[in-house]
């Protein structure tokens, strides 16, 4: 399987074509990311698993010697990238977050041309949070609260984290609630009680953290939590590879990390 990496100079970029760089299945056939960048040449990888690789000068450059999009951009620029993919017939996994419904919709009707994996988190582990979420939350209803807490570094430019408004979609979900009018995004000044049919949020930035979410059930007298604690980047690079092997024997459609990992 050869990948074009969007966004190859960014630190996801780079940890996913260091994998890529070791991984016995896996060439990199193309990599790209700022339109200036085009020429440079980028050395990727660890000690004994590195290579040298020239950036291409965008999406449809790269495609053409690749099999598969992986995409850890940004909102603006993921949906030209995947575009391009599609009017090739090639896959992409999409890693970028903070698109808009609207956004959203055009990624669906790219993946009528070709197999896409949207997710908001790559992650083994998060996915596994995101089943376990929808399960407790449906099994302990509204008696529990549901609140929801998320940290990560002081350059993450979109908040709350796509992730932790997923878990916030699962929770709603199994709860019977709606995501954009029941949940609530921190809580300031004379706000009273705390309704019994709302999902509180709650967004931290400092330092280097590469991601913590963790989901609360508060009732009255005991209080469960779920919690996922990235150590680095790694775990989310490792998931996109594992998606991309996935979309070279999927249909055209829109998939995300639950149909890969089979936790639906």
């Amino acid at each position: 399987m050869k990948i074009a990496m969007a966004g190859a100079c960014g630190r996801m970029g780079r940890r996913i074509l260091a994998l890529a760089a070791a991984a016995e299945d896996i060439s990199i056939g193309g990599a790209f990311d700022l339109p200036e960048r085009a020429g440079e040449r980028l050395l990727v990888g660890d000690e004994g698993h590195s290579c040298e690789i020239t950036l291409d000068r965008d999406a449809a450059a790269a495609m053409e010697k690749a099999d598969v999009l992986i995409d850890f951009t940004h909102a603006e620029v993921c949906l030209p990238n995947v575009q391009a993919a599609a009017n090739l017939g090639k896959p992409s996994v999409v890693g970028t977050t903070g698109l808009t419904p609207e956004q959203i919709a055009e990624l669906d009707d790219y993946a009528k041309l070709a197999p896409l994996v949207f997710a908001p988190n790559m992650s083994v582990g998060v996915n596994l949070l995101f089943k376990l979420t929808a399960e407790v939350a449906g099994l302990l209803g509204l008696d529990y609260n549901v609140e929801i807490t998320e940290i990560h570094h002081n350059q993450k430019k979109d908040s709350p984290s796509g992730t932790a408004v997923r878990l916030a979609e699962r929770a709603a979900e199994a709860l019977g609630l709606d995501y954009h009018q029941d949940v609530q995004h921190g809580r300031e000044g004379q706000v009273g009680a705390r309704p019994r049919a709302e999902i509180g949020m709650h967004a931290l930035r400092g330092g280097d953290v590469v991601g913590e979410h963790t989901v609360s059930f508060i009732g009255q007298g005991e209080r469960v939590e779920l919690t996922h604690k990235a150590h680095n980047r790694d775990n989310f690079a490792r998931g996109s590879l594992i998606a991309a092997r996935f979309t070279l024997d999927a249909q055209p459609g829109r998939y995300d990390m639950q149909d890969v990992l089979g936790l639906k």
